[in-house]
């Protein structure tokens, strides 16, 4: 919309009006913050180029804080007192959400705070575009008719508690500015802008009609070389418009440099990224500093999403009734809370333990208890001392319903308690900034007070925590020559060079997005922008237009492909001719590291010998570990490398199959014999075993107290009773001879070579003539081909034999399996094993020979150092292998572990 304003002005012109001073009376309004930032250096610039040594500052400022400055003038003149309170933004959005949630429709929303959001945006494009008459129609829609009855409730609160909103600033000004409460300017310039609603024309009207002569100037243009360029991809686009940016930089240091992005909130990580690493790639380095950057981008980031806030989040959450487990090692392992630094390393151990006990989703106490449980405190003593401050503090002050004031004091005591932020770690200066952001939100939700009743503690964290995401933030920073816009930041502004990316026809023109809050046909005839094809269509041609002249070059980007799909060019640079672009090669900051580098290239497969006193960990894993690759043994057992376990809902396989263990080793050790097996009754092996079960089960919910617990705890011991009565069953008629169980659960001490290695024992039978078999339980048993070869899978039970029970004539695995019951063995005996085929082909005393040699080759080998990196087989042994990332086996193989094939042992 034009409106009446008529009246031109130059820019030229404009700066010599600005230069007269304050004493002139001449204002500048423009669109946005950013347009009035770059105005206002601009004519400090041309100040300076003209002699001036000192000259007072231009008024110019963007038109939301020019009819807010308006608003303050009235609050500090006589009529003050009749004027209503200004709502925050966070206030307004408060009171929609309640006046949605009381209304007939609240109950069949699913998500109310974007209703809410959406509903304040629909109120204030009926306040900028005139809308307000179409909502009175009888013929709405259902959105529409709900709409206009909040829209009723809202005027009706905001009138009855003395409350107005942005959205009714510009329309309060202007009934007032003919009065002497307003200082009208003598001059307003209205700079930059595309277009303008009815009620900005509005008060643009009444300030005229005022005394004060409205001007209107925009930017005159300049001649221009323009070029389209289709890149390859986006990614392709970015780099090469980072690369161009920093072409031109270096061609001349002084020149102002736009980058446009119409999608910038969801290319920003990617574009910071690339810009960094080609502008300034040093700033990607560890200890890099705070140096300032040589570009800016303008769309900050939700504040929420900073460390820093992320910390102060994590601590209220915590102090709630549950959070996810990963949230809460976040929070424990943060630099920002008290001594975060000093206890770091005892912190990431203090994480690793929890992880081994924790449930997916944990409590404060349940934390604490954990804590507690694996008798690790002293790993973190500040850490422990200060959560346990925490939940004392929860326990008395957070619960119960308070006002968004009192949960606001609340919450800056709950985070005081917990050191945030550490004052043993200093801020930098974005860090301060960030800090200081926190604090305003948490101020503004404490005044929340005038639109919310009473909250509970998980509704106010929640509300607090979308007002820190809702607010966009950037730490402030000098002024960048290459600036990074989106495509309203960039109405009016210009450079020296231009580039604009992302003109794709699925992009440019923008999709229209009517508010389905607002009879669609209203907007289209109030050619409300983005409401329609035709009003979005006229807006981006004017836009186009403007990049067309704002630089003395300008590159319009477009990429060809996304994925397998072809994108074209935005049918609004038809008329742009199609050209190409010679840009310098700049090589990545990595590429020049590496090529500075002296390397050296050097077979090292061997580490240093295990020395005689050396502490070695993990039994009898460290031969099937050195079995099947030799690096992945001495990774775990000599750097002792491992990946943090994740806490996981209910019982794994491993917990389940110790349980099975505990149950069986029980009872056996009741029973005794298998006499004793043939005599028990079945109601009185029903009452051992669930004694057994029990018994299983309390053990382990220690460790897993909230897993194991009522009615989980009753099927698991259900679960158990059911697997031990088949496998006593089977054993009892499968197995015809006597035997007693001489040892359960027995703990060896077993020397194989140079090494000593603990083992603990499952089962060792002894039949009626002294000969004795090893058992070891098993969920899913691997066939006897796992325990032979020159590097068996599974030399576990060969290593039981061969130094704990050289003497024994069998092992055996137990497969404790549903439905499944079964023994799989070798022997020297068939008849010892209710199994087919358990005889070994040389013979049972060859066998145990060739079991010796190997373990002790694979033994001596492990103290002797040899780590190379060789995988039995790649495809089977580095599947769930955690150790990748120090071996670097896919580099290796030139593929991933999974790709490849052959099933050999190698």
């Amino acid at each position: 919309m034009s409106g009446d304003t008529n009246a031109t002005v130059s820019k030229a012109q404009l700066y010599a009006r600005l230069a007269q001073g304050l004493a002139a009376g001449v204002t500048v309004i423009t669109p946005n913050l950013r347009l009035a930032q770059a105005l206002a250096r601009e004519f400090d610039a041309a100040q300076a180029a003209q002699g001036c040594v000192t000259w007072e500052s231009a008024d110019i400022l963007p038109y939301a804080a020019f009819v807010q400055r308006c608003f303050d003038d009235l609050l500090y003149s006589e009529a003050a007192t009749a004027l209503p309170v200004l709502l925050t933004p966070a206030q307004e959005l408060s009171l929609w959400e309640d006046i949605i949630r009381r209304s007939d429709a609240g109950d069949a929303l699913l998500a109310l705070p974007e209703t809410a959001a959406l509903a304040a945006d629909a109120w204030k494009t009926a306040h900028a575009w005139s809308l307000f008459d179409s909502l009175r129609s009888g013929q709405l829609n259902e959105d529409a008719a709900a709409f206009r009855d909040w829209c009723a409730t809202y005027s009706l609160r905001c009138q009855r508690d003395g409350h107005t909103d942005a959205a009714s600033l510009s329309d309060l000004v202007a009934a007032r500015v003919h009065g002497n409460e307003i200082r009208r300017p003598k001059l307003l310039a209205i700079y930059g802008f595309d277009i303008r609603s009815p009620q900005q024309q509005a008060l643009f009207d009444a300030l005229e009609g005022a005394g004060t002569q409205v001007l209107v100037c925009a930017p005159q243009g300049r001649e221009a070389s323009v070029l389209r360029l289709a890149c390859v991809d986006a990614r392709d686009e970015i780099e090469r418009a980072a690369a161009w940016a920093r072409a031109r930089l270096e061609a001349d240091p002084g020149a102002s440099i736009g980058i446009v992005v119409p999608d910038l909130s969801r290319q920003r990580k990617a574009i910071l990224r690339v810009f960094r690493s080609l502008l300034a790639p040093a700033s990607m380095l560890p200890g890099s500093g705070d140096e300032p950057l040589p570009f800016n981008v303008s769309l900050g980031a939700a504040l929420s999403g900073y460390p820093l806030v992320q910390a102060a989040c994590l601590i209220l959450e915590l102090a709630g009734r549950e959070i996810e487990f990963g949230r809460a090692s976040l929070l424990l392992r943060s630099p920002f809370i008290a001594a975060g630094e000093s206890e770091a390393a005892g912190r990431a151990l203090l994480d690793l333990e929890l992880r081994r006990r924790a449930e997916p989703a944990i409590t404060l106490d349940r934390l604490l208890g954990t804590l507690d449980a694996a008798n690790c405190g002293e790993l973190a003593p500040e850490l422990a001392q200060r959560l346990r401050k925490l939940a004392a503090f929860r326990k008395s002050d957070l619960f119960a319903a308070r006002a968004p004031s009192a949960w606001a004091k609340a919450y800056t005591d709950a985070l005081k308690l917990m050191g945030f932020p550490d004052k043993g770690r200093s801020l930098d200066s974005a860090k301060y900034q960030t800090l200081k952001k926190w604090h305003e939100v948490v101020a503004g939700f404490a005044l929340l007070d005038r639109v919310s009743a009473k909250l509970g503690y998980a509704e106010a964290v929640a509300r607090l925590r979308r007002l820190a995401a809702q607010t966009l933030f950037q730490p402030e920073a000098p002024h960048a020559p290459v600036q990074i816009l989106g495509v309203l930041e960039s109405a009016g502004m210009e450079f020296d060079h231009l580039w604009v990316m992302g003109l794709t026809d699925e992009a440019w023109p923008i999709h229209p997005r009517p508010n389905p809050f607002l009879p669609l046909e209203a907007q289209r005839k109030a050619r409300v922008p983005e409401a329609s094809i035709e009003a979005t269509l006229a807006l981006d041609a004017a836009i186009t237009r403007g990049w067309l002249g704002a630089a003395g070059e300008v590159v319009l980007s477009h990429a060809g492909a996304e994925g397998e799909r072809t994108l074209l060019p935005s049918p609004l640079l038809r008329a742009v001719a199609p050209g190409t672009l010679a840009l310098p090669a700049y090589p990545r900051h990595r590429d020049l590291i590496y090529a500075a580098a002296d390397i050296e290239s050097m077979a090292d497969a061997v580490a240093p010998p295990l020395g005689d006193s050396a502490a070695l960990s993990g039994g009898a894993s460290v031969i099937t570990d050195q079995s099947a690759c030799p690096f992945r043994a001495y990774a775990r057992h000599r750097l002792h490398a491992e990946s943090p376990e994740a806490p996981h809902a209910g019982l794994d396989a491993m917990e389940r199959g110790i349980l099975v263990h505990r149950v069986l080793a029980s009872a056996w050790e009741r029973i005794k014999t298998k006499t004793g097996l043939d005599a028990i009754g079945a109601s009185e092996l029903d009452a051992l075993l669930v004694a057994a079960a029990d018994e299983a089960v309390k053990r382990l919910q220690r460790d897993r107290p909230a897993t194991l617990a009522g009615r989980f705890a009753e099927i698991e011991k259900g679960r158990l009773l059911r697997l031990a009565r088949a496998w006593l069953e089977m054993e009892r008629d499968a197995r015809g001879d006597d035997f007693h169980v001489a040892a359960v659960e027995d703990k060896r001490k077993l020397v194989i070579g140079p090494l000593t290695l603990r083992g603990k024992l499952d089962r060792v039978d002894e039949l009626e003539d002294g000969r004795r078999i090893i058992i070891d339980y098993k969920s899913s048993a691997d066939g006897a081909s796992a325990w032979l070869g020159e590097r068996p899978d599974a030399p576990q039970l060969p290593l039981y034999l061969v130094a704990g029970e050289p003497a024994a004539v069998a092992i055996a695995f137990a497969q404790v399996k549903a439905g499944e019951m079964k023994f799989t063995a070798l022997a020297a005996d068939e008849t010892l094993l209710p199994v087919r085929k358990c005889l070994p082909e040389p013979g049972w005393d060859a066998q145990i020979g060739a079991w010796r040699a190997v373990l002790v080759r694979l033994a001596t080998q492990f103290a002797a150092g040899e780590a190379a990196v060789h995988p039995k087989n790649p495809r089977k042994t580095c599947r769930n292998c955690d150790v990748h990332s120090l071996c670097r086996i896919h580099e290796r193989l030139g593929a991933t572990a999974s790709d490849q094939e052959g099933d050999d042992e190698g």
